[in-house]
C-alpha cells in the first residue's frame, strides 16, 4: 500500500530525483532555496551514484537525501519518496525545471474539494508555452503525430482542466495520492503522468492547470535520439492503451456519445 509514513505536519514535501544530473539539480536547489519554508521539505532520491554538493545550501526546510542502491523508474522513485513524506501535498518536480516566481502559493490556493491534481503552465527558455496539459492521447493522435509530427490533440492553453499534465511538475494532496496507490510502477518511464491523470478522472477528481504561473523547463529531449529512451517510450504508450483506466475512459467517452 502507498502511503506516507509521516503525519502530515508539513505544508509541502517536494521529490526531485537526479539520473546522475547534479548540476540540474543544483540549479533547481537554488531556486527552491529561495521559495521554500520551515513548512515545507524536500527529498531527493539519487537513483545512479554520484556527488551532490550542498555546501553553500541554506534551507529553511529538512532536507532528505535517498540514495538508491539498483537505479528505478520514475514511478517508483517517487513512490519511495512519498512513503517518506510528511507534507499535506506531495509535489514531483524534474530537476530540469526553473523557478523564475514562486509557484507554490498560487498553486496550493487552486485546491478545493474534489481537485486532485495541480499543475502550473510550463514554457521554454525562449519563452513559448510547450504542450504539458492535453487531452488524452488516443490511438488516432499518436498516428497523426508520427505521420505528419504534430499529434492531433487538444492541448490545453487557458487556465482550467485538461485531461492530463505533464509529470515534470505535478502537486497532489497527499491524501488523494495515498488513495491512488501513487504512480503506477509497472511504468518504467512515460506514460505514468497520463496513467495517474486517467485514475484520477476516473475516481472523480478534476485536475487544475494554472495558466497565470509560469515555470521553465530545460527539456532534455532524450527520447528523440536515444534508442533506449525511445523503447521506453514505445512500450509504455503500449502499454497504457491496453490498460484498464484507457480502456474504461473509452468506455466512458462511447456512453456519452
Amino acid at each position: 500500500m502507498i502511503e506516507s509514513e509521516g503525519v502530515n505536519d508539513s505544508r509541502l514535501s517536494i521529490s526531485v530525483v537526479s539520473h546522475g544530473q547534479g548540476n540540474l539539480v543544483r540549479q533547481l536547489l537554488v531556486d527552491l532555496q529561495k521559495y521554500c519554508t520551515v513548512k515545507d521539505e524536500l527529498i531527493v532520491t539519487l537513483n545512479i551514484e554520484e556527488t551532490l554538493p550542498l555546501d553553500n545550501f541554506s534551507f529553511q526546510c529538512p532536507v532528505r537525501i535517498i540514495r538508491n542502491k539498483e537505479p528505478s523508474g520514475f514511478s517508483a522513485n517517487h513512490n519511495q519518496a512519498f512513503a517518506q513524506a510528511r507534507g499535506r501535498y506531495f509535489c514531483v518536480l524534474n530537476p530540469d525545471i526553473r523557478l523564475p516566481e514562486n509557484p507554490f502559493p498560487a498553486l496550493l490556493s487552486s485546491f478545493k474539494p474534489g481537485v486532485g491534481l495541480v499543475a502550473p503552465k510550463v514554457i521554454n527558455a525562449d519563452g513559448r508555452i510547450e504542450e504539458s496539459a492535453r487531452r488524452f492521447p488516443t490511438p488516432l493522435s499518436i498516428f497523426t503525430k508520427a505521420l505528419i509530427g504534430r499529434e492531433n490533440s487538444v492541448v490545453l492553453k487557458n487556465t482550467g482542466s485538461p485531461d492530463w499534465v505533464a509529470g515534470m511538475f505535478m502537486v497532489f494532496p497527499s491524501h488523494i495520492f495515498a488513495e491512488l496507490q501513487g504512480f503506477d510502477q509497472r511504468y518504467y518511464l512515460y506514460y505514468e503522468d497520463v496513467d495517474i491523470c486517467a485514475r484520477l478522472k476516473l475516481a472523480g477528481y478534476s485536475i487544475i492547470y494554472c495558466h497565470g504561473i509560469a515555470v521553465q523547463h530545460e527539456a532534455q529531449r532524450k527520447s528523440h535520439s536515444d534508442p533506449g529512451y525511445r523503447r521506453h517510450h514505445f512500450m509504455s504508450m503500449a502499454r497504457y492503451f491496453l490498460s484498464v483506466p484507457a480502456i474504461q475512459l473509452k468506455i466512458k467517452s462511447l456512453v456519452r456519445k
